[in-house]
């Protein structure tokens, strides 16, 4: 399907974009700060899932179709911008209760659909994949098919460094488990960083 070169390229640019810090890489980094290692693995998979509901949008056309929509990207860029306000506000508020299990609201389960919610709510996701990936489809082939396994690997790789960012973000936590304001003072940050990655969500403009 693919020529050896052709994967080759890709796989370069894709892992180079991967590693590259983001909106997802914050994002992980905040969860796994304000939750620990359980809820940031969770949003890790949970991201990647999300991210997997627009490669399929873009290979049947639906992507393409939000963006060319001046209304359809705005709903969708305010949904996924307050919901993040929502979350970076809520985990501010739960910042001084030091037992993740005294917080119902919180934990695994909910962090990994939240990671869902948040990255399918992100049309600027959309708009990458349609802007990468295209580069390297042979458009005498299937199109859908090359665009859902180059997505496929994308998500992959994106994934694999959110898991190792999550490794490194709960061992700096785990090494000032035992100064409870420094965790207040991390899990206040991770909010404050959430809402900031809502705001410039919402302030996100569609391609011309």
């Amino acid at each position: 399907m693919f020529a050896y070169q052709t994967i080759l390229l890709f796989l370069a640019a894709a892992l180079i974009v991967a590693i590259t810090p983001g909106p997802g890489i914050f994002y992980i980094v905040a969860r796994t700060l304000a939750g620990g290692r359980e809820e940031g693995l969770a949003s890790s998979v949970g991201l990647g899932l999300g991210g997997l509901v627009h490669v399929l949008a873009d290979a049947v056309g639906l992507s393409a179709l939000v963006m060319a929509s001046a209304e359809a990207f705005t709903l969708l860029k305010i949904l996924g911008g307050l919901y993040l306000v929502w979350l970076g506000i809520k985990t501010w508020r739960e910042a001084r209760i030091i037992e993740p299990s005294d917080v119902h609201t919180t934990g695994a389960p909910r962090a990994f659909r939240e990671g869902i919610v948040v990255e399918a709510l992100n049309p600027k996701t959309a708009a990458f994949f349609l802007a990468f990936i295209p580069q390297f489809i042979d458009p005498s082939a299937n199109v859908a098919a090359q665009f859902i396994v180059l997505g496929l690997i994308s998500v992959a790789l994106n994934t694999s460094v959110d898991l190792i960012v999550t490794y490194w973000a709960a061992k700096a936590r785990d090494g000032f488990a035992k100064r409870p304001s420094f965790i207040v003072k991390t899990r206040q940050a991770s909010g404050a960083v959430m809402c900031g990655l809502g705001a410039t969500l919402l302030f996100a403009r569609r391609a011309s």
